[in-house]
């Protein structure tokens, strides 16, 4: 199969170009192999978070509100001065399983100049 890499600036391969037979070859071997997930509407399916943010949660393994928190180059301690906490509580909230209050986001959402619906997923 004749194939050609395309590399970031890094050098690490990022997509390969192969010839549209190839393509089709692979596509047909996987027919029937996809699973359809039903979806449910949700009130949030509107809602948009900037790509740099989305783009902070995954190459720095963080949470949604640590990455908003980052974008906007605040500290940890910054936040829990001005929500009336600790450091040590602020980096609780950050946990990626952490799912904060309503009153909680609407707070982080002042501070990060969001809405608060921008700080969930």
């Amino acid at each position: 199969m004749s194939k050609q890499y395309i590399y970031d600036e890094t050098g690490k391969p990022q997509f390969v170009v192969l010839p549209v037979a190839e393509y089709e070859k692979l596509l047909s071997e996987t027919e029937g192999e996809w699973e359809v997930i039903p979806v449910e509407a949700d009130e949030h399916d509107n809602e948009t978070v900037p790509g740099a943010v989305v783009n902070i949660m995954v190459e720095q393994d963080v949470s949604l509100q640590a990455a908003w928190r980052i974008y906007r180059n605040l500290s940890q301690q910054y936040i829990a001065e001005k929500l009336g906490t600790t450091q040590s509580a602020v980096s609780q909230l950050e946990r990626i399983e952490s799912k904060p209050q309503k009153k909680t986001r609407e707070r982080l959402a002042k501070l990060y100049n969001c809405r608060p619906e921008q700080l969930v997923l």
